[in-house]
C-alpha cells in the first residue's frame, strides 16, 4: 500500500504544476506577468511538476520496493534493497539480450514495446514488471534471509544471502521475460485495440 499511498501527493503535484505552467492556459486568462515562463511562480510550479512527474516515471521500482517491503516477514530493509536490485538486474538482463539479438534496432517488436526503464532500455512492463519483481524477491526474502552457509562462507549467510540470490535468480527472470513478455504485450495491445 506504500507505492498507492504516495500517488496522490504525486497526481497532485503534477496536476497542479502542469495546469499552471501550460502555455495556452497563461495566455487564454491573460497571466503572462504572474505565471508566465521567467517568474518566480512559474519557477516554482515548474519543480512540482517535474517532482510529481519523476514519481509517476518511475512507479516501476517504487512497486518492486514497497511490494518487498510489505510482503517481507522481517528484515524488511534487506527486503527492499534486493527488490530494487534484482529491478536493475531484471531490467539490465533484457536490455542486454535486446541489443544482442539487434530487437531494437531491427523493428521486429511492436511500436510502443521498448521503453527507457530508470535509464535502461527495456521492455516495457509498467508497474507490473516491478510487482514481478517484489513479489519474487519477497518469497526469496521470505525463505533465505535466516539461511546458515558453512563457516567458509557464512559471511554471506543471513540477510547477506538474500540479494545474492535475488540477483542470480532475477538474471533467469529477465531472460525468461525477454522471450515470454512480448505475447503479454501483444496481448495487451490487441486486448486495448478491442476496447
Amino acid at each position: 500500500m506504500l507505492p498507492i499511498a504516495l500517488l496522490p501527493i504525486a497526481g497532485l503535484l503534477l496536476g497542479v504544476g502542469a495546469s499552471l505552467t501550460n502555455a495556452a492556459m497563461i495566455e487564454s486568462y491573460g497571466l503572462e506577468k504572474v505565471l508566465g515562463e521567467g517568474t518566480l511562480l512559474n519557477s516554482i510550479l515548474t519543480v512540482l511538476s517535474a517532482v510529481g512527474s519523476i514519481i509517476f516515471d518511475n512507479l516501476p521500482i517504487i512497486f518492486a520496493m514497497g511490494v518487498a517491503l510489505g510482503m517481507a516477514e522481517s528484515e524488511k530493509a534487506t527486503a527492499t534493497l534486493s527488490a530494487a536490485i534484482a529491478f536493475f538486474v531484471m531490467h539490465s538482463t533484457v536490455s542486454t539480450l535486446l541489443t544482442l539479438t539487434g530487437k531494437i534496432s531491427d523493428g521486429s517488436l511492436h511500436e510502443g514495446s521498448v521503453a527507457e526503464v530508470v535509464g535502461i532500455t527495456s521492455l516495457h512492463m509498467g508497474v507490473f514488471g516491478g510487482i514481478i519483481v517484489g513479489l519474487g524477491v519477497a518469497v526469496l526474502h521470505n525463505k533465505f534471509y535466516k539461511i546458515k552457509l558453512p563457516t567458509v562462507i557464512s559471511f554471506f549467510g543471513g540477510t547477506r544471502f538474500v540479494p545474492i540470490i535475488s540477483t542470480v535468480v532475477y538474471v533467469g527472470v529477465g531472460a525468461l521475460m525477454f522471450f515470454v513478455w512480448p505475447f503479454i504485450q501483444e496481448g495487451i495491445f490487441g486486448l486495448g485495440n478491442l476496447v
